[in-house]
């Protein structure tokens, strides 16, 4: 009781230096030179709710005995795996530092360290505490539905609010401290390099572990998933984790990060102090909106969790629409409605691409349904239907972010302004990712319940049990689904942002498409998502085989393991994925920084003319944006229909689990799991940080 008295008191706290943060936000700070604290006072506000929401989840209980050893297992495995990656990442970023300090600037290296740090202790704790939350739901679902998805919940607001909070807080401070948009770039370089990093050796990771279980322990074994006998259990449940916690988080990070500098340097570029920061306005009161709509996802025994998601989010975005529309009336006369347009565009495109990414995906609608129904035919067929869905999904998510472009930059300064307009498409992007922190903490959810569910599973407990946290894993699929397809839309908005930034800074106001240099750099640009996706499917086809091996070799030597005489060696397993990630990461990460740099520098070198360098990479970036987003999204709603293609048949459609259907569809959904997880998801990545790198090194491809 005690306890209980304590939280109460540290969350009243919390209201009311949130109630008075905004009020010396909005009426103090706003509008003027000081309004940068808006962001500070966000970024910390969004900490402090994270870190009670913490307290929280570590007061409750974590079962029995079995189901606090299944936890500890994850969060070893995991804390194990971070530890080798930042350890290498370490020296990576050390390297990179002292480059940047001797070409560039000190001043940049300092805020590349900076934001390679935030992202790196976001992704820490954030999979700290989503590993502690999984035994606990799983826990508290033998009481009630709702008890549990509040813990799983509670552990996803963690991630996103740590998310925002370091890279608003961090990027302001900075800002305050050097008052130069061109040095704080250094801050989004530094979180790109460690998202590349985390969304690549996070999905080799967690794709090698969850090949290796499926296919032998469902397919060959017939045991069931999440089943303990099975030693590759416990890397794919630490994969979960690494795969879309730290992953998805570092990939939404630099998102979120992207996009407010690529505004702060077109608005200090274009306009004056209050637009470059407006964007930092715009995120602190989508941060005070995201911490307000959390107290609105609740849900009853019998409820929908999903619709108690969608609630949250739709009023973090009515909350930060309204609050932003206000602001940018009182800061600006004419413009004002030009820029709420921006934002209201970029805040409805977001939307309407998470929407899209549901219907293809989610098997309460057709196209998932026929997939389902096309393994009747057999393998080939369900591969066939599953890759005809993901090449149209393709299609509308395309159309909505090129009227989203042309829109944003026509409502504010259109052909008039070049600059203003595309000052738009960078508000556009800010107005997407505004309230990321809800978006994560929607996304984090789902492997905090499919956690949960595996630990039920493996810890044998009651029926009823596995009932409700499978009810909270088909929700946290969906979300996962939507969230890929929201990252996607966002990183290719930030992409385009970064990429005007880049062209306004080296004062380039068209790029002859008809220049060689310049064609050359499209088609080698458009090339290389091909083959970043080569690299990183082949590193699970690798990771995966050894993978099998190992299992197999388990069940074959000890027989024991299959009777539950024997324990499994789970650690092998975790050793086997970890080793793979961080091997295999290395290669991609080198491709996404190198490119730009030898475009940039080579092509103008060997014309003789370095400008041309600088066009040549336009065109570079231009080809990676368009090839690079069709991709991931084909790749992420193929293996997503796949899946839940699957999950559909499970559930006693079309013959149902055991059935030739079914050992179809697990073969799809085999396939599509290094798409979903690993490859597509990395394609974010990659085209944000080609743009960063050529923004930040502008300089020297025109010095």
């Amino acid at each position: 009781m005690e306890a209980k008295k304590r939280q109460v008191f540290w969350e009243v706290l919390f209201w009311i230096v949130l109630l008075c943060g905004m009020y010396m936000s909005f009426v103090k700070y706003a509008p003027g030179a000081k309004s940068i604290f808006i962001g500070m006072i966000a970024g910390i506000s969004a900490l402090l709710f994270a870190a009670i929401k913490t307290a929280k989840i570590m007061s409750k209980k974590q079962g029995n005995e079995t189901m606090s050893t299944l936890s500890n297992h994850i969060y070893s495995g995991a804390m194990a795996f971070l530890k080798r990656e930042y350890k290498i990442l370490s020296v990576f970023v050390i390297v990179v530092a002292l480059l940047i300090a001797a070409y560039i600037s000190i001043q940049t290296s300092i805020c590349f360290l900076c934001g390679a740090a935030c992202s790196a202790v976001a992704g820490f704790i954030g999979m700290s505490v989503s590993t502690k939350s999984n035994a606990r739901t799983a826990h508290a679902a033998e009481k009630s539905l709702n008890k549990a998805f509040k813990i799983a919940f509670s552990g996803g607001v963690v991630m996103g609010m740590t998310v925002v909070g370091l890279g608003l807080f961090g990027l302001t401070l900075l800002y305050y401290i050097f008052k130069d948009y061109e040095i704080i770039n250094g801050f989004a370089l530094g979180a790109s390099s460690i998202a590349l990093f985390a969304r690549v050796g996070g999905g080799i990771f967690t794709k090698a572990a969850d090949v290796g279980a499926d296919l032998v322990g469902k397919v060959e074994a017939g045991i069931p998933e999440d089943d303990h006998r099975n030693p590759a259990v416990i890397a794919d449940n630490v994969g979960d984790n690494v795969g879309d916690v730290a992953g998805m988080g570092a990939d939404l990070f630099e998102s979120y990060v992207g996009s407010i500098i690529a505004a702060i340097t077109l608005g200090a570029l274009c306009l004056n102090l209050q637009g470059a920061f407006l964007p930092i306005v715009i995120s602190g009161i989508g941060i005070f909106s995201s911490i307000i709509a959390v107290y609105f996802v609740r849900t009853k025994e019998n409820g929908n969790p999903m619709k108690a998601l969608q609630i949250g989010t739709s009023v973090a975005m009515l909350l930060s629409l309204i609050g932003s529309g206000i602001l940018i009336m009182k800061w600006f006369d004419k413009m004002g409605p030009g820029i709420f347009f921006a934002l209201l565009i970029g805040v409805v495109a977001g939307s309407a691409i998470g929407y899209l990414t549901e219907y293809f995906t989610s098997y309460n609608y057709t196209p998932v349904k026929n997939i389902a129904k096309s393994t009747e035919t057999g393998t080939a067929t369900a591969v066939i239907s599953g890759l005809d869905v993901g090449m149209l999904s393709t299609f509308f998510p395309m159309v909505i972010i090129s009227i989203a472009t042309i829109a944003s930059f026509l409502v504010i300064g259109g052909m008039e302004s070049y600059t203003l307009g595309v000052y738009g498409i960078s508000i556009a992007a800010v107005g997407m990712l505004s309230t990321v922190g809800m978006i994560v903490a929607v996304d984090a959810y789902g492997p905090i319940s499919d956690n949960a569910g595996g630990i039920a599973q493996m810890a044998d407990l009651d029926k009823a049990v596995r009932e409700r946290t499978d009810k909270l894993d088909s929700v946290g699929n969906t979300t996962a689904a939507i969230g890929k397809g929201f990252a996607i839309g966002s990183a290719a908005l930030t992409a385009l942002a970064l990429l005007c930034a880049y062209a306004t800074v080296i004062n380039l106001s068209d790029i002859d498409i008809l220049n060689p240099f310049v064609t050359a750099g499209v088609l080698f640009g458009a090339s290389l998502p091909f083959l970043f996706c080569s690299l990183t499917m082949g590193a699970v086809g690798r990771a995966a085989c050894k993978m099998v091996n190992e299992v197999r070799r388990q069940f074959k030597e000890n027989p024991g393991i299959m009777t539950g005489e024997k324990q499994p060696d789970y650690k092998k397993c975790v050793d086997i994925s970890t080793k793979a990630a961080i091997l295999e990461m290395l290669l991609p990460g080198i491709i996404a920084i190198g490119a730009p740099l030898v475009v940039g520098l080579g092509t103008g070198a060997l014309a003789g003319d370095k400008i041309l360098g600088a066009q040549a990479l336009g065109g570079m970036l231009m080809g990676a944006i368009a090839t690079g987003v069709c991709l991931a999204i084909m790749m992420a709603n193929t293996g997503g229909a796949w899946d839940n293609a699957k999950k559909y048949i499970e559930e006693g459609h079309f013959g149902g689990k055991g059935s030739a259907q079914h050992a179809a569809s697990v073969v799809g959904d085999t396939i599509g799991d290094p798409f979903k997880d690993t490859s597509g998801p990395s394609l974010n990545i990659l085209i944000k940080l080609m743009t960063i790198v050529s923004l930040v090194c502008a300089t020297l491809f025109i010095a």
